[in-house]
């Protein structure tokens, strides 16, 4: 137990982050190929459409071993390469948008991404032309696995010869056939001879060798699919008595038993399988995970959905992917293994979750999830600001360390954190725990440095707000949500977003009134009438704004905005009320001694004038 509780991971030093990428692991042993791999090293050497970079395609169904394939072939492809590896989608097949895929990039290039403008509505991510431009002049290798469809990939390849792709999808990407060579890569299953080889190394020689007929069988019963294939192994090392011939009789049966789908598939029966064997423990975990955003499970998200002891949750995670029920994937930002629902099991799963766990059951897995990472949030919290209380600690393997430790774990799990509680929103039903776990990020993200939480994290942050107070029905919180998205829109540069948002929060501050709110929505829509150059319009907000300005009997924001107007009315060429309400600016300016105001003013006057 005590080597198991090592895997926890230790507290990283004060201010280190991520490790760079690393070559990702392929799973051993790795027979066959040998004609995919000499395809591959072929179109390597092709020629390279002029003003692009070379792209390889590996395509095939899930449970064929085409990302092992391309790993088997970046680990000897990449030369002095820089390597980088990413999935595209979650297990499920939702595809990750472009941009986000970049920014990850990016971060593993060693690029800040937090600064980062926000993205115009319609148009490309930012962060795609910043990965272009970063990977110009370098040797790199990008490992691209999962990718949905052509225009996933093409916004982040870039005009670099030197860089090489190599994707992984279950199709050929012809969608790129117009700008780049790609001659995809079809895998199949492997030969009878290497299916056989594969049991072999997997269960042990003598139990294969004494009946190498029934090897065979089982091999074609599989369709030659190494998924399959390796569930069957670890089975059958599970059950040492069990004759190979009675592995396929195993099979079969639970395909004649689990529908039709299960006995077309051969992935899905030996899934079931494997599954029916499994302690009630890990099968229940292995059925939560499906809750975790992106599939992923640490020991602390772990223990959360299954309601058990951080230690017990290791163990289970270990044995699971011991059995290939359960992907490695990259640790966590301290050090914490953590593993990946692989997405060939995941809609069996899902419906197996479906079949054997209560709504209500799931429904407290999700919770316990969201009060997990809350607290967690809020310790780190504690730790990043020594005025904050703490709160009541987590048990011992689950607690943030140190301030290093709690800005370590906030920056690399910052993603998964914003994507839990956007799914627990899109639920609907746990709306308490997301305003808190929401909450919770916006106190805490600006601590862990200058311009955190970036533009892209806070509009993300405020859009949850506003999503959960127009559903309560809050008016003034949905005002206030509004605004601040309506002041990232205009920080960037996106004036028409801008203004439909400060135009929905002035709705907002109408029952309960809000005069204040709602004069910094008017003026905000001037402000982005006047940039958008609709000088008519933006005299009407600034009009509107006034008037409640003067109700409040607020002097400053009066002269403000009535030098806003003057200028609205100078842009439509109409000089004497620009006139006349520049003097009344002058006046406030004068009564409440603003001499840089008052300085201002008169320039603007005597540039009227001049005019």
């Amino acid at each position: 137990m005590g080597a198991r509780l090592a895997s926890m991971g230790v507290p990283p030093a004060e201010g280190r982050g991520r490790a760079a990428a690393s070559a990702p692991g392929v799973p051993e042993p790795f027979v066959g190929r040998a004609a995919e791999l000499t395809a591959l090293a072929v179109r390597l050497r092709g020629p390279v459409r002029e003003g692009g970079c070379r792209v390889l395609l590996v395509a095939g169904r899930p449970g064929s071993g085409r990302t092992s394939l391309a790993r088997r072939f970046a680990a000897t492809a990449a030369g002095g390469r820089q390597l980088l590896a990413v999935r595209l989608s979650d297990p499920d097949g939702t595809p990750h948008p472009p941009g986000a895929v970049a920014k990850r990039l990016l971060s593993e290039l060693g690029e800040e991404t937090e600064a980062l403008p926000l993205p115009a509505p319609d148009q490309e991510h930012p962060a795609c032309a910043r990965l272009r431009a970063a990977l110009t002049g370098r040797d790199t290798l990008l490992l691209l696995d999962d990718v949905a469809d052509a225009e996933q990939l093409r916004p982040l390849l870039p005009e670099e010869p030197r860089c090489l792709v190599l994707a992984v999808a279950d199709r050929p990407l012809t969608g790129l056939a117009d700008e780049f060579t790609v001659d995809p890569v079809i895998l199949r299953g492997l030969d009878e001879s290497a299916a056989v080889d594969l049991l072999t190394a997997l269960v042990g020689g003598t139990r294969i060798s004494c009946d190498p007929v029934a090897a065979a069988e089982l091999a074609e019963t599989c369709a030659g699919r190494p998924a399959p294939l390796r569930l069957l192994a670890g089975w059958l090392r599970a059950n040492p008595k069990v004759a190979v011939p009675e592995a396929g009789a195993a099979l079969r049966a639970v395909a004649a038993d689990s529908g039709e789908a299960t006995a077309r598939d051969p992935l899905v029966a030996a899934l079931h399988l494997r599954y029916r064997s499994l302690p009630v423990a890990q099968a229940r975990l292995l059925r939560m995970l499906t809750l975790a955003p992106g599939g992923y499970g640490d020991p602390r998200t772990a223990s959360a959905l299954a309601g058990c002891p951080a230690p017990e949750a290791v163990v289970i995670l270990q044995a699971l992917a011991e059995q290939e029920l359960l992907d490695p994937a990259e640790p966590t930002a301290d050090g914490t293994p953590r593993y990946r629902v692989p997405g060939r099991f995941h809609a069996e799963l899902v419906a197996l979750r479906e079949r054997h766990d209560r709504p209500a059951a799931l429904q407290l897995a999700r919770a316990r999830l969201l009060e997990r990472l809350i607290r967690l949030v809020d310790s780190a919290r504690a730790l990043l600001d020594p005025a904050v209380p703490a709160p009541d600690p987590l048990p011992g393997p689950l607690r943030l360390r140190s301030a290093g430790h709690a800005r370590a774990w906030l920056g690399g799990e910052r993603e998964l954190l914003l994507r839990t509680a956007e799914q627990a929103l899109a639920q609907g039903d746990l709306d308490g725990s997301v305003a808190r776990l929401v909450g919770a990020l916006l106190r805490t993200l600006p601590l862990t440095g200058p311009g955190r939480p970036g533009p892209a994290d806070a509009y993300r942050l405020h859009h949850l707000v506003l999503e959960l107070a127009e559903r309560q029905a809050a008016p003034r919180r949905a005002a206030a949500a509004l605004l601040n998205l309506a002041d990232l829109r205009a920080a960037a540069g996106h004036w028409a977003p801008a203004a439909e948002f400060y135009q929905r929060a002035v709705a907002h501050t109408r029952e309960p009134r809000d005069d204040a709110a709602a004069a910094r929505a008017l003026e905000g829509v001037g402000e982005c009438r006047r940039a958008l150059g609709e000088a008519v319009r933006a005299a009407d907000a600034y009009g509107r704004a006034l008037a409640l300005r003067q109700s409040m009997d607020d002097p400053a924001a009066q002269a403000r905005l009535l030098v806003r107007i003057a200028e609205a009315h100078a842009a439509q060429r109409r000089p004497d009320e620009a006139v006349r309400e520049y003097r009344t600016a002058l006046a406030l300016l004068r009564r409440l001694g603003d001499d840089r105001g008052v300085r201002a003013v008169a320039a603007a006057l005597e540039q009227l004038h001049g005019s």
